[in-house]
């Protein structure tokens, strides 16, 4: 009896430990910054109803007891490229496909679109081994899905199909379970306890651009970036909390009056907003400082891109 036991504990600490980069890729607001943070049990990417809400290719790290899966959160891939803000993101997503050991293609439970086939063509020509994850099932009759299965499984040879729904969190453990079977052997990359390679102030931009995102209309939010100009952490002269001062920048200077509100309203309801989570993100009290400024042309201004971080 002992003999046995000890023999089960041995192949246990023995059992293949799985490693690897998982690129979740597809179109705009398709889903895969809301699985990534399910998976991670973390915001790590920022989600809105709007379309291209993910604007750079995030890092986000899952331990378990004998895998380490390393996700690329990527910008959704669009069919056509307006401004070289969009030209960049795509880049970054396709670079993620090269980067990684496993592609996580995310599609719609409907027929293939142009942008659908624009990303397939990218993994094809990079051989990459692919699991097809078919979102939002819960939007489409059961019988529905089948037809879609077999509409890409004529374009190419994916590893597995799994459908799921990452909102309402349908099959998703299903999905995490295939990834890290199709993972290859190997040591973990990153420490047990580390979960992303983004610095604080990152997320801290980007909390406060899904504030915009959440608050204004069609236009604004598209027009906007975040720069944090100035972080200190438990600041004396603002009462031990940590200091932060952010720049909006817009495009036009007929957008400014319209983030800032009547009166700084508007403003002030990004800023309190962003704050609260802000605080609930580093798990300290922060004084959040928010600026305007017109910069024109911005999402065409390589350099200011680069500045930026894209």
């Amino acid at each position: 009896m002992q003999e046995g036991n000890m023999n089960s504990q041995l192949s246990g600490k023995n059992e293949s430990f799985k490693s690897g980069y998982v690129a979740i890729v597809g179109r705009p607001n398709v889903g895969k910054s809301t699985l990534i943070n399910n998976f991670l049990r973390f915001k790590l990417s920022i989600v809105t109803p709007k379309p291209q809400t993910t604007r750079h290719r995030v890092l986000g790290i899952l331990n378990g007891e004998n895998y380490q899966v390393i996700f690329l959160d990527t910008p959704g891939i669009m069919e056509k490229e307006k401004y070289e803000l969009h030209k960049l993101m795509v880049k970054r997503a396709i670079e993620a496909i090269d980067e990684a050991d496993l592609v996580v293609f995310m599609v719609e439970p409907y027929d293939p679109t142009e942008g659908d086939l624009k990303i397939l063509d990218a993994i094809k020509e990079r051989n990459k081994k692919t699991i097809l994850a078919i979102n939002k099932i819960d939007k489409v009759p059961k019988l529905e899905i089948l037809p879609v299965i077999d509409a890409y499984a004529k374009l190419f040879e994916f590893a597995e199909v799994v459908p799921i729904s990452a909102l309402k969190l349908i099959n998703t453990d299903e999905l995490l379970d295939v990834i890290i079977k199709h993972l290859p052997e190997g040591e973990p990359f990153y420490p047990e306890d580390m979960l992303t390679d983004r610095p604080e102030r990152f997320f801290v931009s980007e909390i406060i651009r899904e504030k915009v995102f959440q608050l204004y209309g069609e236009e604004i939010p598209y027009s906007t970036a975040v720069e944090i100009e100035e972080f200190i952490e438990s600041d004396p002269e603002h009462g031990g909390k940590d200091y932060i001062r952010a720049i909006i920048y817009v495009e036009r200077e007929s957008q400014k009056p319209i983030l800032i509100g009547r009166n700084g309203q508007a403003l002030k309801r990004v800023g309190i907003r962003a704050r609260r989570e802000i605080e609930e993100f580093l798990g300290r009290p922060v004084f959040l400082e928010l600026w305007v400024k017109v910069r024109p042309k911005w999402r065409k201004d390589q350099r200011f891109l680069k500045e930026l971080g894209y």
